[in-house]
């Protein structure tokens, strides 16, 4: 894993090319510590920070083809590489390393655009071809590898990480109000916004071409569902079940092979559990397994956490975070994710990255994707529930069913059925609406934007975030089960937006810890898609299939428990005795109006009661994060609040 930086066009400053390639690469550095490279070439500009994890002796980069028409920057891996190299070496290519890295450039040297297509891994690279000078960027199928770009006086500048971006005399950070009020929606920003203003994000799966005919932008892979009548869909749950235990050995297998050793996170639940469970026999050695656990009993997993560890053996690794934790390290977590955030579930990885990085470790597996390719979390079984109410919306039995789903929100055991009915919007709601799975969370966050200026209100007009995510899904959307809808929206809008973005990527590359997934494999998201409904979402258990194959390898106790999905203190981690100054003064009522997104009157209640009661509200909790983070990324990012 790696931190990359470019450039195409003819750059117009007093400063040399390479000062400001550097310069670029070492706003990413914490990516790569272990080396760097840059190389000024007749039109464009490479420069990358290497984290040394295949290849480490021969894989420095920027990396040229022996006959020095292709020169590549590269971020991430590619899990296939021993075997793509094989067959390019049957086909005559000569290498000169036992890098990854070398692969893409002869893959690309024999098949030019059309080699995204053999490469199974998670990437970001940029390669520049000499002869016709031609820059090739692509990144990932699944969005796991960051690419941002920006154009400024005829040229564009490229990086892994937006900060790089902002080292450009010409490239200014100012908030984007649209993308603020989608991340009060929707949690994150719809690519290819991000939340500076004409700065964008690379699409996953897309590739751009740029040369001096200009920019051109393709999908090469796209997360298709069978129609919902498809008799083709996969029906056998053995069969189905034997195939996804093949595959997800083999994903595992992959990712665990490198040239240091790669440990895993526990998080107590059955995905990261099952893969370790897989990893344990392939690891040399001792398997190094990672938890981050909370001192509040709500959101504290530590108990199954140990348990997995104890069970496979593992070489346990925990961190205990306190509610003051999470704003001690607040603003460092803000400056990672360059977005500003609605919940405070980032800062707890932040620390667990920083652990496994003290550990003296650099990679590491985790279960992330498996509620989204395997339909575990608790929104699809919501969206099932609201339907199935909707069918009898005078019943009071049905509603009961919401009791059930959130064992750990003990509020709702006490709530009438009218009252769950009304609260889960089981009335007067559009079942053809395709965000019909989607609309209780987004109603719940944009509940927030109560506390957003007069001026950023008039200036967002009738803005809907949730039209324009609609504008953004596929012609046969209408055509998939109402499962594979609601997939749809998790996977390829939420997953690489904040899962593995602000969640993932950002916060373990803050320590230069590169995260592998999975469950994320191509082939096993591909597999998943062809799945009958229930063979994923059986009645109201979740990832039924996944449970068949976890069933002898992971602990009866933690297989049969009730899922907890992974949550943070919010609000509560800003108050108390040990209240950071930061937070005083970002969320005074000269500082908000200051900044002129938020009503200074209203965050001033806030804040105070949250100072002398306490938040419990979801829509308090939200808007104070929010709030708060504005403010940090505004102060962090922007002359805003210098």
């Amino acid at each position: 894993m790696c931190g990359l930086a470019g450039y195409v066009g003819q750059i117009k400053t007093d400063q040399a090319p390479e000062i400001l390639l550097r310069r670029m690469a070492d706003a990413v550095a914490h990516r790569g510590p272990d080396e760097q490279g840059a190389v000024v070439l007749n039109g464009a500009g490479l420069a990358h920070k290497r984290l040394s994890i295949v290849g480490i002796s021969d894989g420095q980069q920027p990396m040229t083809m022996a006959d020095q028409r292709y020169v590549l920057v590269f971020n991430g891996q590619i899990f296939n590489h021993a075997e793509l190299r094989r067959d390019l070496e049957a086909q005559g290519a000569q290498f000169r390393t036992h890098s990854d890295t070398e692969v893409i450039l002869h893959l690309y040297a024999r098949y030019g655009t059309d080699c995204l297509r053999f490469m199974n891994g998670d990437f970001a690279f940029a390669l520049w071809d000499v002869q016709l000078k031609r820059m090739f960027i692509a990144r990932d199928r699944l969005g796991v590898r960051p690419l941002f770009y920006t154009h400024a006086d005829g040229v564009l500048y490229f990086a892994s990480e937006i900060k790089a971006l902002l080292r450009m005399p010409s490239v200014q950070a100012e908030l984007d109000p649209v993308a603020l009020d989608q991340i009060f929606t929707l949690w994150a920003p719809v690519a290819p916004r991000t939340a500076f203003r004409n700065i964008y994000e690379l699409e996953p799966a897309h590739m751009m071409i740029c040369d001096e005919n200009g920019m051109k932008m393709q999908r090469y892979w796209t997360l298709d569902y069978p129609d919902r009548d498809d008799a083709a869909v996969i029906h056998d749950a053995d069969a189905a079940a034997e195939e996804l235990e093949a595959l997800l050995q083999d994903a595992t297998n992959l990712r665990i092979q490198a040239d240091v050793p790669v440990g895993t996170y526990l998080s107590g639940g059955l995905d990261s559990s099952l893969i370790a469970a897989f990893a344990q026999p392939l690891t040399k050695g001792e398997l190094h397994s990672f938890s981050v656990g909370f001192e509040q009993a709500d959101y504290d997993e530590s108990r199954y956490q140990k348990m997995v560890a104890q069970a496979l053996h593992t070489k346990h690794h925990s961190i205990s975070i306190a509610e003051d934790d999470i704003a001690a390290i607040f603003p460092d977590v803000i400056q990672a994710a360059e977005v500003p955030l609605v919940r405070t579930a980032p800062a707890p990885l932040y620390r667990l990255a920083q652990l496994v990085r003290e550990s003296g470790m650099k990679a590491v597996l985790t279960g992330e994707g498996a509620d989204e390719v395997f339909a575990g979390y608790d929104i699809f079984r919501e969206a099932k529930v609201r339907r199935f109410c909707a069918r009898q919306p005078q019943s009071q039995i049905r509603p009961q069913l919401f009791r059930k789903l959130y064992p750990y929100l003990p509020g709702l055991k006490a709530q009438t059925p009218e009252t769950l009915a009304a609260f889960f919007g089981i009335h007067g709601t559009d079942l053809a609406d395709p965000l019909y799975s989607h609309r209780p969370r987004f109603k719940a966050t944009s509940a927030a934007k109560l506390f957003f200026s007069g001026d950023l209100k008039r200036e967002l007009g009738d803005y809907d975030a949730g039209e324009e995510l609609a504008s953004k899904l596929p012609e046969r959307f209408g055509h998939w089960h109402e499962l594979h809808q609601a997939q749809y929206l998790e996977c390829r809008f939420l997953l690489p937006s904040y899962i593995l973005s602000s969640q993932g990527d950002r916060m373990a590359m803050a320590h230069g810890v590169e995260t592998r997934f999975p469950f994320l494999d191509y082939r096993l998201s591909e597999f998943a898609t062809r799945l009958h409904p229930s063979l994923k979402l059986h009645g109201l258990t979740e990832k039924y299939l996944l449970r068949r194959v976890a069933k002898q390898r992971v602990p009866a106790e933690v297989l049969q428990r009730q899922k907890q999905p992974y949550r943070a203190p919010d609000s509560h981690s800003f108050t108390g005795k040990g209240e950071k100054e930061y937070v005083r003064d970002l969320m005074s009522e000269n500082r908000i109006e200051e900044s002129g997104y938020f009503n200074a009157k209203a965050v001033s209640k806030l804040y105070n009661k949250n100072k002398e009661q306490g938040l419990t509200g979801f829509r308090d909790n939200t808007a104070y994060v929010g709030v708060l983070s504005t403010q940090i990324w505004l102060k962090k990012f922007t002359s805003l609040l210098s």
